[in-house]
């Protein structure tokens, strides 16, 4: 069984990081239309990326996921185009227009992955995609393992998608309008401000505080480590971490721990072994708690107490000084100079420590309102990060060396195979010391890509070759080897798709569409669009612009009330909280 670990990019930097720390595939956005506007890359830097991810049989998938505007199509036409050409290996979408122009010949055939901002959440849509003939679907999140299983096993023909670790959008992927209702910022055009992160108060129809100034949208991160056995052995291909605005230390840890919790159950998708030196803990990177989210039973996936990064618990306040702080550390703990702590849930009082002394810490700056009893937390582990920038990961494919009758062989463990002849001829008067000369200098296989595996086999009388000569044939074998690997890549290509169905027959807002392709797209498929994107207008009249699992009702254990509740943000502004109980999910309206 084989799946693919999927990973975040921001640039090519933090790209290559991924791949060289396990990653099967890469996902990163181009210079426009991707769904995070401030993680965009010229085609220049994204070819590099392809030429480096290709020696590893790794993928490059671009994201092209926000919808379109009429005068936006023609460059994003011409930018399909230009990703073809260099190699990109599958782009992510979201506007059906370029589904039509792929139906009408107007783009390349390179595979399409239909975005999780398609609002993928029922076996309905998949069916429509997979009737299409499209490649690859990315599900939502709020998706349980039953359900994910009951999609793949309807629908075998289409490769399922789904995320595994990182942040949480508290509204189904697509169909929050809130940012661009507030500010003018599309999530659906890769602007979005997040204003589920904010401080909101909950008032019920009385005008009663239930809540005052919390972050009641706010979701824990999403952690998937206690089912991706499960999930691989229902068919999930493919294993995404979210986060295409994390930094490389992010990345580098959380690919290398996913990749070694995937290796327990499935085989990677791409080629080569992970050499590594330090020990990945995604405890110490960044997360506000994590959460399993719906995938087996409903949790409390919120944190309502802050969107920050709080960190790891490590002890309590015993004493409080005019300029220290001694803490009751649990066993194990040891603190670092530089080191960031907080002092409450909320990650608003805390300090930088200048000086640590085994449990006594000089802040730079004495915090206020500690109290002695209350729990520490380290969200800053300087001596983690320290050696996560420093540590040492290679990436390096598997080959075997055999010489015989003066040519050598190499096969790689994708079974690619090159030979070189060798050139010289004259005989050794001490053949176990030339053998050994060889054997030596072809493991010496250094900052190549390649690494011997098992024994070098010597199948006839070697002749003198000079060290710098075996070197030489070395870097000519591990060439030439590499050529072939890259010859041999197996590119994949989008098959013909046809219009279907779609499962409704009418669509408003909520179907994004942005331009006249988009809305043609529908109409072939059966479909009567009644309004264009709320980014073009919002409708006259009260709409949802946020629809949610996350169901406040149920955080505040108030599910058998049937009390009308509101929302209220930190200007004032009211929106109106409607629960749809049979379907454990709520909406905010506006």
């Amino acid at each position: 069984m084989k799946t693919e670990l999927l990973a975040p990019a921001k640039n090519i930097e933090i790209a290559k990081a991924a791949i060289d720390a396990g990653a099967d595939a890469v996902y990163i956005g181009a210079s426009d239309f991707g769904a995070r506007q401030r993680a965009g890359n010229s085609l220049e830097d994204i070819q590099s990326l392809v030429n480096y991810a290709h020696k590893f049989y790794a993928k490059v998938m671009v994201t092209v996921n926000t919808i379109i505007k009429d005068s936006e199509c023609k460059d994003v036409k011409n930018l399909i185009k230009s990703l073809y050409d260099i190699g990109v290996d599958s782009i992510i979408v979201q506007d059906m227009a370029i589904l039509k122009w792929a139906i009408d010949g107007e783009i390349p055939p390179i595979p399409l992955h239909i975005s999780t901002q398609c609002n993928n959440r029922d076996e309905e849509k998949v069916n429509f995609f997979n009737r299409m003939g499209l490649s690859r679907i990315v599900l939502a999140r709020e998706l349980s393992v039953e359900q994910i299983k009951n999609i793949i096993k309807k629908n075998p023909e289409i490769e399922i998608e789904t995320f595994a670790h990182g942040a949480l959008c508290v509204s189904y992927s697509g169909q929050c309008y809130m940012s661009q209702y507030i500010g003018g910022r599309s999530a659906n055009r890769g602007e979005c401000a997040q204003p589920c992160r904010k401080k909101y108060s909950i008032i019920d129809e009385k005008g009663n505080y239930l809540v005052k100034d919390k972050h009641v949208l706010s979701l824990k991160d999403f952690n998937t480590t206690q089912h991706l056995k499960e999930l691989a052995e229902i068919g999930v291909k493919s294993f995404k971490i979210e986060g295409r605005l994390k930094d490389i230390n992010y990345v580098k840890n959380v690919v290398s721990y996913y990749r070694r919790e995937l290796d327990k159950y499935s085989d990677k998708t791409s080629s080569g072994r992970i050499f590594s030196d330090f020990t990945p803990n995604i405890d110490k990177t960044f997360n506000r708690g994590y959460t399993t989210y719906f995938l087996k039973e409903r949790e409390k996936c919120f944190n309502f107490d802050s969107p920050k990064f709080i960190g790891e618990e490590i002890g309590t306040i015993l004493k409080i000084n005019r300029n220290s702080i001694t803490l009751n550390l649990k066993k194990g703990v040891v603190l670092n100079n530089q080191d960031g702590i907080v002092f409450d849930k909320t990650g608003e009082i805390g300090c930088l420590i200048n000086k640590a002394d085994k449990n006594i810490i000089y802040p730079n700056k004495m915090p206020e309102h500690i109290k002695i009893g209350s729990k520490v937390f380290r969200n800053s582990d300087t001596k983690f990060e320290k050696e996560l920038s420093n540590a040492k990961i290679k990436r390096q494919i598997g080959i075997n060396i055999e010489y015989k009758d003066y040519l050598i062989n190499a096969t790689d463990e994708d079974g690619n195979k090159v030979s070189i002849d060798i050139k010289e001829r004259e005989s050794v008067k001490n053949i176990d010391k030339m053998k050994d000369s060889f054997v030596k200098s072809f493991y010496k296989t250094g900052d190549s890509d390649f690494y011997v595996k098992g024994e070098i086999i010597i199948a006839s009388e070697l002749p003198f070759i000079p060290v710098s000569g075996v070197n030489e044939y070395r870097r000519t074998l591990f060439n030439k080897l590499m050529n072939e690997r890259l010859k041999n890549y197996k590119r994949e290509v989008q098959k013909p798709l046809k219009y279907v169905d779609y499962p409704d027959k009418e669509i408003d807002y909520r179907g994004n569409v942005y331009n006249k392709d988009a809305k043609s797209f529908y109409n072939n498929c059966g479909v009567s669009v009644k309004e264009y994107a709320f980014e073009e207008e919002k409708p006259k009249r009260e709409v949802e612009i946020m629809r949610t699992k996350h169901c406040i009702k149920y955080a505040l254990n108030m599910c058998k009330f049937p009390d009308k509740l509101s929302l209220i943000d930190e200007k004032g502004e009211i929106f109106k909280l409607n629960f749809d109980c049979k379907n454990c999910e709520m909406s905010v309206c506006k």
